[in-house]
């Protein structure tokens, strides 16, 4: 049975037509495979969806999925200026235009007599989008510029916010929050099945089965739940394939991220007393290994899913080319017990949010950068508890 959010939801998303899904700029394949998932659905209902996500770079691993290349890193326009003449008096010959550095100019030859400025007036559209979906994200702050630099979209639009994290800030009109969820991707399943099932087809199905796995490490993490199993054993049934989503999830890692996982693996540390595990990359593991700074957050995923008792996972860089050897890349990804983006605030500007944050450090060695961290770290971590 609809809960009144979940009613309310539905009742909403009917009504309208232009439909924007974004997530938090460093979400992973949870957040990404769900966004597919539900665009698949909402567009089986006729309406017209776009995925936009601030900084968006396609893990390799889910490439596989259809669409996934559509996802796009900011807006194409949002309103369009409108300059509306009044040609009653003159009509038009001929209608140009030049430009000219940042300047535009429109040229109108009327037909006979002559315009004047009060014959011109000037007005926006209304924004492109009428509605909202936000997932797996924990605050509109963790959109990065996508809402830093569009408040008033955010403020005029009635946005609907998906998450199973508790330190969610309930920043929705409409807020669907399940904190016993594995992942955005069961939640979003969860509000489909309940709504409209028969329009979960094998293109949906496998999109959140796919965020399913991703965020449970093929459900090995400690918080599957009998549901969580019923859940895929649902989208299974309803057309998605598996073996085919763990072998593209798991099986086709390039040989260059293994060996930069092979590079990162013979780093690392754990302190056990902090929940602490960290390790680091030079630029010279880099050229060794062939591989890119996009393989890191799947180097930061296998960290996590591999030690299922760290609390805080840190992973430091070297910038690959030489003109860049003096920055040094942070990321944190920490626990729901922690804030990744208050614990690494002294090392501004700070991008992310509670679950994982980066930054980073110019001017200072990769061992200099890690000693700073570490031991504000250490400083920091044991007040918390």
């Amino acid at each position: 049975m609809l809960t009144d959010e979940k009613s309310q939801l539905i009742k909403t998303v009917e009504s309208k037509k232009n439909i924007l899904i974004t997530f938090r700029e460093n979400a992973r394949g949870d957040a990404i495979a769900a966004a597919l998932g539900l665009r698949f659905f909402l567009e089986k209902l006729g309406k017209n969806v776009e995925i936009v996500c601030n900084n968006f770079h396609l893990p390799k691993q889910l490439r596989f999925l259809p669409q996934a290349d559509s996802i796009r890193q900011n807006f194409s326009h949002l309103q369009k200026f409108i300059i509306s003449i009044d040609v009653s008096r003159t009509g038009v010959k001929e209608l140009s235009y030049d430009t000219n550095g940042d300047r535009l100019k429109l040229f109108i030859t009327p037909e006979k007599n002559f315009l004047n400025k009060d014959d011109v007036q000037t007005a926006q559209s209304d924004f492109k989008y009428d509605l909202i979906f936000v997932l797996d994200s924990q605050d509109l702050e963790s959109l990065g510029s996508l809402y830093d630099n569009n408040q008033e979209l955010f403020f005029q639009r009635p946005v609907i916010n998906i998450d199973y994290h508790a330190s969610n800030e309930h920043f929705g009109q409409i807020n669907l929050i399940d904190l016993a969820a594995t992942s955005v991707a069961e939640l979003v399943f969860t509000l489909l099945a309940e709504w409209k099932e028969e329009n979960i087809n094998k293109e949906v199905a496998a999109a959140l089965l796919t965020g399913m796995i991703f965020n449970t490490n093929s459900f090995k993490t400690q918080n599957v739940r009998p549901h969580t199993l019923a859940t895929a054993s649902r989208l299974m049934h309803l057309g998605a394939d598996r073996d085919h989503i763990v072998q593209n999830l798991y099986r086709t890692r390039s040989l260059s991220t293994l060996k930069l996982w092979g590079q990162a693996l013979s780093h690392l540390t754990h302190e056990s007393n902090l929940g602490l595990v960290w390790t680091s990359i030079t630029r010279d593991d880099f050229i060794r290994s062939g591989a890119n700074a996009h393989d890191l957050y799947e180097i930061v995923e296998e960290l996590i899913s591999n030690s299922p008792e760290a609390k805080l996972i840190l992973l430091f860089h070297e910038q690959q080319t030489a003109q860049e050897s003096d920055r040094v890349h942070v990321i944190l990804d920490t626990t729901r017990e922690y804030n990744a983006r208050e614990l690494l605030s002294p090392f501004t500007p700070v991008v992310g949010d509670k679950k994982q944050a980066t930054t980073i450090v110019i001017g200072q060695t990769l061992k200099e950068v890690e000693q700073k961290v570490l031991n504000h770290l250490r400083q920091v971590l044991p007040q918390i508890k």
